[in-house]
């Protein structure tokens, strides 16, 4: 049977897998977020399927994605991370990736959970929007503007509003798949019962 999907979505297998399975369902673990901040991070420029392709080998490359591990690389480590063809080696992004690593700990530090923290922006529940169109989704909304200036007030870089709006549509902070795609009602029920609420 064909389903209705987004149309942003290919028809690679893994792809596929990830948009029916895992973008737009509500991600509350710290670790995962980490994760998915980092790879949106290392995604500016870039398209997400380039980035999903590589996501095994980014999370062997930065061990996991343990902030306690990625806080402590030196420059041994940057210029290994340089050489692994497996991810983005562009200088800018390791960096950045370590040191929002370490901006995240702080934010551990500060009594916060980072979970927490970030899902403020859309008042601790996701977002139910309606599109009927692809291109009627925004590439950013106020949330993320503000989420934005929170981080980089925090010392995170490579989160502008765009890269923000992606990382709010991925762990489900918004469910941004359209009204015609079959996962919509499916990751709408989802948010049932646990605050689910309709943007103003």
């Amino acid at each position: 049977m064909t389903r209705n999907r987004c149309g942003w979505v290919n028809d690679d297998p893994l792809y596929l897998a990830y948009h029916d399975d895992e973008w737009g369902v509500p991600v509350h673990d710290d670790r995962k977020l980490f994760e998915m901040l980092l790879l949106e991070g290392a995604q500016a420029g870039l398209s997400w399927y380039t980035i999903l392709k590589k996501r095994d080998a980014y999370r062997r490359a930065f061990d996991g994605f343990d902030p306690e591990l990625v806080a402590r690389y030196d420059e041994r480590k940057v210029a290994s991370l340089l050489q692994n063809p497996g991810i983005v080696r562009n200088r800018l992004k390791v960096r950045a990736a370590i040191g929002n690593a370490r901006a995240w700990l702080d934010l551990q530090e500060s009594g916060r959970s980072p979970s927490a923290f970030l899902w403020d922006f859309t008042g601790g529940a996701p977002v139910a929007n309606h599109w009927p169109r692809l291109a009627d989704i925004p590439a950013s909304t106020p949330a993320s503007k503000a989420m934005t200036k929170a981080l980089k007030a925090h010392g995170f870089r490579f989160v502008g509003p765009t890269i923000c709006y992606a990382f709010m549509q991925a762990v489900g902070m918004v469910n941004d798949h359209v009204t015609t795609c079959f996962r919509w009602q499916e990751c709408g029920d989802v948010g049932e019962g646990t605050g689910w609420n309709s943007p103003p």
